[in-house]
């Protein structure tokens, strides 16, 4: 039998593990869930709100993995704290979710919504725009040139991540460059010279949901919560990061830090340049804001700017799940083939690939059902690792951050809390999007039970 010999190495600074964290947070969440909140929340103030809760949930989550990170600093995030604390079940149960709901699942939304934005080009590539296929629902399927479209750059970006991570991290650090830019350029021009009006803040719009509002903003934090994915992002490569004691907690700090100051004011750009009726219910809202605000001519070029920033997400993506993977089946506690690496791109060529093909079947689904499966499942397990840190913590060794021991546990139990929250109204909320995602945690218990387990006993 050969041996695997051909490892990951350490190659990543904060700059690129920044990159990845700021690509991983800003995509298909910020340029197209503001108007589906307008419609469930009705009010500019609520939108504001929920949207600087959920950055200061992710802060406060970014923290936690922090430590986590510097103590365990390998490959897996969550995989490899779970397994810590609650033991192997609960640590391939983390990467079982990963692969659908934490990769596969946001990069087939962030390949939808930049069909989307391409739409306001040529009308076909809308998602409206989809032919049925079967089902209904959060069953139905669709298929047409905008899932053709985004299969297409899910390829792309799987063959580029497989021919190695020093390309795929130099594509990120472009992209990268160009959504920050792309955003700030925005936000500039549309207060300055956008034509605009402050009295959109004023004007509520009539809520398509019948939940009370206390619940329907709890419940709408799945959403900001998708939005804002991403914030442990660093912790996927920790393998790969060069001194991660000190590139980790930075990354994760300085990314979730920007974005969450980016998401408030581009919400206040949308708001400030289109009614919230006008903007409820639309997909691609950014595009929608631009031409308010500058006119058709100049959106066409926001709005093409806008789709290539969506690339950076999808490539960051790409790049970070097959890590998950590849660090669990290392340790044998996934499909052996995962943990393969290319002996010239030194990548998990196996689990890429695999990944990709997941990410184009899943564009067939509903977009909204989408988004509120991914926001439930990484909710319960972000909940999960943070949580964590109340065994973990007394371990002999156990080196503590000092942003997480001050007034500790707050940290810990203001981000559990709100967790908590999310999880109870989401199943009443949309009960079968949320028993879809408890189905898939219940066939990957059935996996690691009859498959992953008994081939480990024996």
């Amino acid at each position: 039998m050969t041996v695997q010999t051909t490892a990951l190495i350490r190659q990543l600074g904060i700059a690129s593990a920044s990159a990845l964290v700021i690509s991983n947070m800003i995509g298909a969440g910020i340029w197209s869930t503001p108007g589906v909140l307008a419609g469930q929340l009705g009010s500019s103030a609520l939108m504001l709100l929920v949207w600087a809760v959920g950055a200061v949930c992710a802060l406060a989550g970014a923290f936690c993995y922090s430590e986590l990170g510097v103590n365990f600093p390998s490959s897996g995030g969550e995989y490899v704290y779970l397994t810590q604390a609650y033991g192997p079940t609960w640590g391939f149960m983390t990467g079982w979710v990963s692969f659908f709901a934490g990769f596969s699942a946001p990069i087939a939304a962030a390949a939808l919504a930049f069909s989307d934005y391409l739409g306001h080009f040529l009308a076909s590539f809308k998602l409206e725009n989809a032919r049925h296929l079967a089902g209904s629902g959060a069953f139905e399927f669709k298929f047409g040139f905008p899932q053709a479209i985004a299969c297409v750059v899910i390829a792309i970006f799987t063959i580029i991540n497989c021919l190695g991570l020093r390309l795929s991290s130099r594509v990120q650090n472009v992209l990268t460059f160009v959504k920050v830019t792309v955003i700030a350029v925005f936000l500039v021009a549309g207060f300055a010279f956008g034509s605009g009006s402050w009295e959109n803040f004023a004007h509520p719009a009539v809520r398509t949901s019948g939940t009370p509002i206390f619940g329907q903003f709890i419940v709408s934090l799945l959403l900001v919560y998708f939005g804002y994915s991403g914030w442990n992002a660093a912790t996927y490569v920790a393998e790969e990061l060069k001194n991660p004691a000190r590139t980790l907690p930075y990354s994760l700090a300085f990314g979730t830090l920007l974005v969450g100051a980016l998401y408030l004011g581009l919400n206040a750009l949308f708001i400030y340049a289109v009614p919230l009726e006008t903007m409820k219910g639309e997909v691609a809202v950014g595009a929608l804001a631009a031409t308010h605000l500058f006119g058709p001519a100049v959106a066409g070029a926001f709005a093409a700017a806008m789709a290539l920033s969506l690339l950076a997400t999808m490539n960051a993506e790409v790049t970070i799940g097959p890590r998950v993977y590849y660090a669990m089946a290392k340790n044998g506690a996934f499909f052996a083939d995962a943990a393969k690496v290319h002996p010239r791109w030194h990548t998990p060529v196996i689990a890429i690939v695999c990944q990709g093909v997941c990410s184009m079947l899943m564009t067939l689904t509903p977009f909204v059902d989408l988004l509120l499966y991914i926001g439930f499942l990484l909710n319960v397990f972000a909940l999960l690792s943070v949580a964590s840190l109340f065994r973990l913590r007394n371990r002999p060794g156990w080196r503590k951050l000092g942003v997480v021991s001050f007034a500790y546990p707050l940290v810990p139990v203001f981000f559990i809390l709100f967790g908590v929250g999310m999880t109870i109204f989401s199943l009443t909320y949309k009960p079968v999007t949320a028993m879809i995602a408890i189905l898939t945690v219940a066939v990957g218990a059935a996996v690691y039970h009859f498959r992953i387990r008994n081939r480990k006993v024996a």
